[in-house]
């Protein structure tokens, strides 16, 4: 319930003071530890990610995504090329620091600034990026951007129902399920029930705290071992 009510005793939605619309996310990279976050440009990051992306021999990557696998170079660079032309979509580069090169994409999307709600997704990690701290840290750079640079209020993650990796990470980068759309779309011929996850401005900085701690060289062994899961202090947060 909404604990707030108008002069007819009607539930209405609590007061969001000064509230003004929010800027759109900036086309300027954010620097890690692990990983720097850029703009997507085709000439320079198209070789280097479909060199990254043909280390997944068959194709897992793409079974969720409503684009790829690729044919081969051309067809990839186009994709990305046409990519880039979405009029409601930022895309970014993942480069991987200790190899400066990039090896994932991931998105910003559904960019409402008017509400303060921001999508991440679009995101296209290579084995290179799977299960490494850079993977991780490339989502908390996106998430800081928009909760403390741009002041946005929801921050959205939606996925394939049927994508349980996508949905276990969601909930380890302390988003909240919200339930279930069903048939939702249609991708690559297929019915698509579409899951939605949120995190919320008065949730970020627990779950910035629970980042800042994992991301923390202290929290990993010498051949890199985390000693505690990211899963286990968003949850406690």
């Amino acid at each position: 319930m909404s604990g707030h009510v108008n002069h007819l005793g009607q539930p209405i939605g609590f007061p969001v003071a000064d509230w003004r619309p929010r800027e759109r996310p900036p086309t300027t990279p954010m620097q890690g530890r692990y990983c720097r976050v850029e703009p997507l440009d085709a000439e320079r990051h198209c070789a280097p990610l479909y060199d990254a992306y043909s280390a997944d021999r068959d194709g897992r990557m793409w079974t969720y995504l409503p684009w790829g696998p690729y044919a081969d170079f051309a067809e990839f660079r186009a994709a990305t090329e046409a990519g880039l032309q979405r009029e409601h979509f930022v895309t970014y580069a993942v480069i991987d620091a200790a190899s400066d090169a990039a090896v994932g994409v991931a998105s910003y999307l559904n960019i409402n600034p008017a509400a303060g709600s921001i999508e991440v997704g679009g995101i296209a990690y290579s084995p290179a990026l799977q299960r490494r701290p850079a993977g991780t840290e490339a989502m908390f750079l996106m998430m800081r951007r928009a909760f403390d640079e741009l002041g946005y209020r929801r921050y959205e993650w939606k996925c394939n129902a049927l994508n349980a990796p996508s949905r276990s990470a969601a909930l380890r980068y302390g988003f909240r399920f919200e339930g279930i759309f069903r048939q939702a779309d249609v991708v690559k011929g297929r019915n698509r029930d579409t899951a939605w996850f949120s995190i919320t401005d008065g949730e970020w900085p627990a779950v910035k705290a629970a980042f800042e701690h994992w991301l923390d060289p202290a929290n990993f062994t010498a051949d890199g071992a985390q000693l505690q899961r990211l899963s286990e202090l968003t949850r406690a947060g």
